[in-house]
């Protein structure tokens, strides 16, 4: 999208002008890289991501760096994309296989179905609210179109849109006012106001680019959104205003998904899904999903 503004002039110029920022690598999780996603931090710094040495893992990194398989074999054949952590530090994930919203208890590894749609293409990732209402993108990618699904506490499900793009990256704005949704096909990120009740409104695009994919998405507390540029190699960080910021470089050019974590939440980490590693950076400030489970 072509912003013509003052702000959005300055900000060009800043970014240019400005040191670039770069990945370094964090912990190799394996030569299996096909599924490499879902990173979330919880409360003890510990990182879990999906799929490490085979599809239907769980693997979870201290914050030292050690690597273990959490869980060996989701259940029923299920495999998991994007995982979100609840202030109770439930672990929840989108399981594109099963249609389901699975969750897991702190200190457990006992797999419970959370939500179930059977008429959910392929759930992909999620969000969550600071009351705990989950929001998810549900990609069909043979069609190039998806839905929005609201989950709630309950565990009852409501279709929020239908026909979409492949919709796939998806956050919740600090304060729970607005939730941003992208589209990867589409190369577009959406932004709806967002109530308490987890109804969305006023849908409006917030950027839209002319290259390469879209995945995974954050925001950190100032509201500034971090995107995974799938195929380009970095995370994109947008102003609120849809103001591109800069631009990480990473390592590994297909970068699926990102989550804050670390000692003050600024401890970014990034799965990669061509090199086998999990990147890491510092960001400016801590992020929003990091400071719902203080």
């Amino acid at each position: 999208m072509k912003v013509i503004s003052i702000i959005g002039i300055l900000a060009t110029v800043i970014f240019s002008c400005s040191q670039v920022k770069t990945a370094e690598d964090f912990v190799f999780a394996g030569s299996f890289t096909e599924g490499l996603e879902g990173p979330a931090v919880d409360r003890e710094g510990n990182l879990y991501f999906v799929n490490p040495n085979k599809l239907g893992a769980i693997a979870r990194v201290s914050i030292m760096g050690q690597l273990e398989i959490y869980i060996d074999s989701l259940p029923n054949g299920s495999v998991a994309n994007g995982i979100r952590i609840g202030s109770d530090g439930t672990l929840y994930f989108a399981d594109y296989i099963n249609h389901n919203i699975l969750a897991v208890q702190p200190n457990r590894k006992a797999v419970e179905i959370f939500a179930h749609d059977s008429t959910m293409n392929q759930p992909n990732d999620l969000a969550i609210m600071s009351n705990g209402i989950i929001l998810a993108s549900d990609p069909n990618w043979k069609k190039s179109n998806g839905n929005l699904w609201r989950i709630d506490a309950a565990g009852q499900t409501t279709l929020l849109e239908s026909n979409m793009g492949t919709t796939n990256g998806i956050e919740v704005a600090p304060g729970d006012s607005l939730l941003y949704v992208n589209e990867s096909m589409q190369r577009k990120i959406w932004v709806y106001d967002l109530s308490s009740d987890g109804e969305v409104s006023n849908k409006r695009l917030l950027m839209e680019f002319e290259d390469f994919g879209l995945d995974g998405m954050r925001t950190d507390t100032k509201g500034n959104l971090y995107v995974a540029r799938y195929g380009k190699g970095v995370i994109a960080v947008i102003s609120p205003q849809g103001v591109l910021l800069e631009e990480i470089q990473l390592k590994g050019q297909k970068p699926t998904n990102i989550a804050f974590g670390g000692m003050g939440g600024k401890t970014c980490y990034v799965t990669c899904q061509d090199r086998g590693w999990i990147e890491t950076f510092e960001a400016d400030h801590s992020g929003r999903s990091w400071t719902l489970i203080r």
